[in-house]
């Protein structure tokens, strides 16, 4: 009991430090873009690119930029948070998917009603990327230990950690989905290299996205430095 309350504490202590539109956008985007995912918008040779692809930088950018500023435990705990509120959403749409209507609302219902293994592989691959990008672009700070809070290291590190983690978004989601469950229950699966090579090359172009938009997060960070933001969470954890 001590531990949740613990938990919960720290999880106030950071909502009153990080910028209230900064966590709508983190959390929002997150929803968004798993919502989006459910459609193909490019196929060619196995390789599937779906309307999640459009938005995924943004929680990404987010997490770099937290992370940069309060630190990786900060941007990891905003990543389960908007986990959370996507499974709770999903929920929510599954369940007025599933109230019986005098009209059929086929369209509706299709798209909402869910399934339950889409929904956890995204949810657990979303929680492990965000890890893993919030870590490594912690750790690629202590390659520049002159500046390590200048531009160059922004966005080597946003990088870098963004093409990792968004291979291992889509990887997993693609291996979870089709890898594991689809045999089971739809009959139909995806050989290992195509989820190997899909995950890389929706990295890259998540990548890309990241690469132009990535100087907006910079401004951002920085102008979080000049007016102090989150010093008292980044007091609280300062060892």
């Amino acid at each position: 009991m001590s531990k949740i309350k613990s938990v919960i504490a720290d999880y106030k202590l950071l909502l009153n430090n990080v910028p209230t539109m900064m966590t709508i956008l983190f959390v929002t985007g997150s929803i968004a873009m798993n919502l989006a995912a459910g459609k193909i918008i490019f196929n060619f040779a196995n390789v599937a690119v779906t309307g999640g692809f459009i938005l995924s930088w943004l929680p990404f950018l987010a997490m770099d930029t937290i992370t940069r500023r309060m630190g990786p435990r900060a941007s990891i705990m905003l990543n389960i948070l908007s986990a959370f509120f996507n499974v709770l959403t999903v929920l929510f749409l599954w369940l007025v998917a599933a109230i019986p209507t005098e009209a059929p609302y086929p369209e509706f219902n299709h798209v909402f009603g869910g399934v339950w293994f889409i929904v956890l592989s995204s949810t657990l691959a979303f929680i492990i990327s965000g890890v893993v990008n919030s870590l490594i672009n912690a750790g690629l700070s202590r390659l520049f230990k002159k500046n390590p809070n200048g531009a160059v290291a922004f966005f080597f590190r946003s990088w870098v950690s963004t093409f990792i983690g968004q291979f291992i978004d889509n990887f997993l989601f693609l291996w979870g989905v089709y890898g594991i469950f689809a045999p089971i229950f739809w009959g139909t699966s995806l050989p290992f290299m195509t989820c190997v090579v899909t995950g890389a090359i929706g990295g890259i172009i998540e990548l890309i996205c990241e690469v132009v938009i990535s100087p907006i997060g910079f401004a951002v960070v920085k102008k979080w430095d000049r007016d102090n933001i989150g010093h008292e969470y980044i007091e609280a954890h300062k060892k």
